[in-house]
């Protein structure tokens, strides 16, 4: 199927806010970990009424939503201030544990677990690594850090294998 497939998202919107969480819910996921950094709203800003009005959504349609972030403590609790969703910060994306302690703390299983996020590498390997649904979505902003930026020439080879290969 690909040389990459550990890589590959179980599916591939281009925004967040295209997803059918409801299609979901009905489907039975009840948790749902989101990355914030443009996945959510672009790398660095706060909440915005879009983000605010679709986790809150959530959140009140049955979900347990968790900001899952490799950020440190201030960005996170500054992005959930006006949101009240579960968060772990300094994550350390793409390791086991964040995403572990993610389920255990939201009362899920890999099973009724969704994780939305913006990178192969860190958000999607390690959602697949726990057994979680993933879902890539295409960076919100073409401004990002270099680390990010030095990433993305890498997952460029991959997302186009996968597109070949699974996006027939």
């Amino acid at each position: 199927m690909g040389l990459f497939k550990k890589f590959y998202p179980d599916e591939y919107p281009d925004s967040t806010y295209e997803i059918d969480f409801e299609k979901k819910y009905e489907d039975g996921f009840r948790g749902v970990i989101f990355d914030i950094d443009n996945t959510l709203v672009p790398h660095g800003a706060p909440s915005d009424e879009r983000s605010r009005t679709l986790l809150k959504g959530l959140m009140e349609l049955g979900y347990k939503v968790m900001l899952l972030s490799n950020n440190k403590k201030a960005r996170v609790d500054m992005f959930n201030e006006e949101i009240g969703a579960l968060t772990i910060f300094r994550a350390n994306k793409p390791s086991k544990s964040g995403y572990l302690r993610a389920m255990e703390e939201m009362g899920t299983t890999k099973d009724n677990t969704l994780f939305v996020g913006d990178q192969l590498f860190t958000d999607v390997l390690g959602a697949k690594n726990v057994g979680i649904h993933t879902i890539l979505v295409k960076p919100i902003d073409k401004k990002e850090e270099i680390q990010i930026v030095i990433k993305r020439i890498f997952e460029k080879p991959i997302l186009a294998e996968y597109l070949r290969n699974v996006r027939k």
